[in-house]
């Protein structure tokens, strides 16, 4: 990691240890079309999934859910299936089913099975307290996919 690109030269020098976050840092990497994120570090890349409970009430819940929050809850569930994909071979993909209002599905499926399932609710809230809270969430989400994929092999291929 290098220091370049930190908030304020702040960055930590501490690799991401977490499989799942540098499953996230790459689903954003691969979605960024014009390099905006190809010298940033892992963690400024993952800043903006830390939202503490005093941001949390600070953001308002009225008008469209922001596009850049919706593309985070994009690369997050994502993540989750390129990590379930990578251990089981099963070809997954992510459905984000959202309203106006921010409440809706996130879906994880391989073939005809439901891998995970998240029903969201204020959406321009998406975020967690730390990384740590990041990456206990994504592998509880791998951890029953990944267990459904193992029981159900036959019903997750296409």
């Amino acid at each position: 990691m290098t220091n370049t690109n930190s908030i304020n030269d702040t960055a930590k020098n501490e690799p991401i240890n977490s499989p799942f976050l540098k499953a996230i840092v790459q689903q954003i990497r691969g979605q960024d079309v014009y390099g905006v994120y190809r010298n940033w570090s892992d963690e400024l890349i993952l800043k903006p999934y830390i939202v503490s409970k005093k941001q949390k009430r600070e953001i308002s819940l009225e008008g469209e859910v922001d596009p850049r929050t919706i593309g985070r809850i994009m690369a997050f569930y994502r993540a989750v299936a390129a990590c379930i994909e990578q251990e089981t071979g099963l070809l997954s993909q992510v459905v984000i089913d959202l309203n106006h209002e921010g409440f809706g599905w996130a879906l994880v499926f391989s073939g005809r099975l439901l891998l995970a399932k998240k029903s969201l609710r204020d959406a321009h809230r998406f975020g967690f307290e730390s990384l740590e809270k990041v990456a206990e969430e994504g592998g509880k989400f791998i951890e029953k996919g990944l267990d459904l994929a193992k029981r159900f092999p036959e019903v997750g291929k296409i």
